[in-house]
């Protein structure tokens, strides 16, 4: 905001800006403005850091909202046909542009929304939309930008240069795996979720393990909650053995906050591979995308969510020494941590398993088939990727912290 102010307060006038479509944006026509808007986005996605400051100064004063709506409506449907989901180009927008870029986005992903009938909108979606209070505040039959400009108390070339900020993150977006139908598409995936007395239990325990001071406590804890999760999908299994889901094992996307994202999404893994679940991880963008059923898929998010806090926590309680300060030390520990979480993990559903009726076996076999089937359909060519450790002293507090775990009932 201070720029734009220190702009008009000099009153230089604005360098040429050479190789930019300031004539298209000045033509008053929306569908020329649009292409302007897209194409000096595509300059900023490229990495010309100053194409949009350029752009802007270039503009100023001129009528563009309407160009900047039709422009914004065709990079946001991109976006959505390359496999985003509302939910992940939050995520993308909150680590990589500004507040006012991230709002603006919602605003884009509601007008989408708005276009398309309920009963066309996969519950993924609308849950997701709703989440994040993505709705239709503004007068459609006015220009969107304006009236936001006015809402967010933004001058309107900052609000502008947001909007353009917005549109060159969605043209970085690469092209993801298309997880759930687009909206309008008129194909309904019937979602089955764990019930919530049971993730009511789950949750308690989890929070209770989160809470406590006593690391043993909270890996006893979370191991009890993986027992419930687990005795819930073999109910389920074992109630549905007749029913064959015509529909591929859902996937979900669980984004992870810097630093350490690989170590994290390796104790994401573990837990999904507990879970007769399959996960792989996009480094580049920081998220793990998990292959299952949906009961699956709740375990792995709702255990995965509290133990990332748990095993963080873990490690900050066990920086006692300069080494134990390091990144090399943190990453070891939480690798380390993970690794032998998820050993405990499995153990624990594996034994609640080797309870369970003899009739569950061939279940489990066609379960697992299911979901490798699905794993390949959604990402045909994967490779296996190590993690570098650097501290000794790390993965061995890490496992030892991971290791006091008892599991036996509380």
């Amino acid at each position: 905001m201070a720029k734009q102010n220190r702009r008009r307060r000099t009153g230089r006038k604005p360098a040429a800006a050479p190789g930019l479509p300031v004539e298209e944006a000045l033509s008053g026509d929306p569908a020329q403005v649009a292409d302007a808007i897209a194409t000096v986005a595509f300059l900023a996605a490229q990495g010309n850091k100053n194409a949009i400051d350029r752009f802007v100064d270039q503009v100023t004063g001129a009528e563009l909202a309407a160009g900047v709506q039709l422009a914004g409506q065709r990079i946001i449907a991109r976006a959505f046909d390359f496999g985003w989901l509302p939910a992940d180009i939050h995520e993308a927008a909150r680590r990589r542009v500004d507040e006012f870029a991230t709002a603006y986005l919602t605003d884009l992903m509601a007008e989408h929304r708005a276009g398309f009938p309920a009963e066309s909108v996969d519950e993924i979606w609308q849950s997701q939309l709703t989440e994040l209070a993505a709705a239709v505040w503004w007068t459609p039959a006015q220009p969107h930008l304006d009236q936001w400009a006015d809402r967010a108390l933004l001058t309107p070339e900052e609000a502008l240069t947001a909007a353009l900020s917005a549109f060159a993150l969605l043209i970085q977006l690469p092209k993801l795996e298309q997880i759930a139908p687009l909206p309008g598409t008129r194909r309904h995936t019937t979602h089955h979720h764990v019930d919530e007395k049971t993730l009511g239990r789950v949750r308690g325990l989890l929070a209770k393990a989160e809470s406590t001071a006593f690391a043993e406590e909270a890996e006893t804890l979370s191991a009890k909650a993986q027992e419930l999760m687990t005795k819930y999908a073999i109910d389920r299994a074992l109630l549905h053995t007749e029913h064959t889901d015509p529909d591929l094992p859902a996937a979900r996307r669980i984004w992870l906050e810097t630093p350490y994202t690989d170590a994290k999404a390796l104790l994401i893994d573990m837990v999904t591979r507990a879970n007769r679940a399959r996960a792989i991880f996009v480094a580049d963008w920081g998220f793990v995308t998990v292959v299952g059923d949906d009961t699956d898929l709740d375990a792995v998010e709702i255990l995965s969510t509290s133990l990332l806090v748990q095993a963080t926590r873990a490690m900050i309680d066990n920086a006692t020494t300069e080494e134990s300060r390091t990144r090399h030390y943190r990453k070891a520990f939480l690798t380390a941590y993970a690794t032998r979480i998820g050993e405990l993990l499995t153990k624990a559903a594996e034994a609640t398993i080797a309870d369970a009726p003899n009739r569950l076996l061939p279940v489990l076999a066609s379960h697992q088939q299911r979901v490798d089937q699905a794993f390949n359909t959604y990402f045909p060519t994967v490779r296996s990727r190590g993690i570098t450790i650097r501290s000794a002293e790390g993965w061995t507090a890490g496992t030892e912290a991971a290791d006091q775990a008892r599991f036996d009932n509380p």
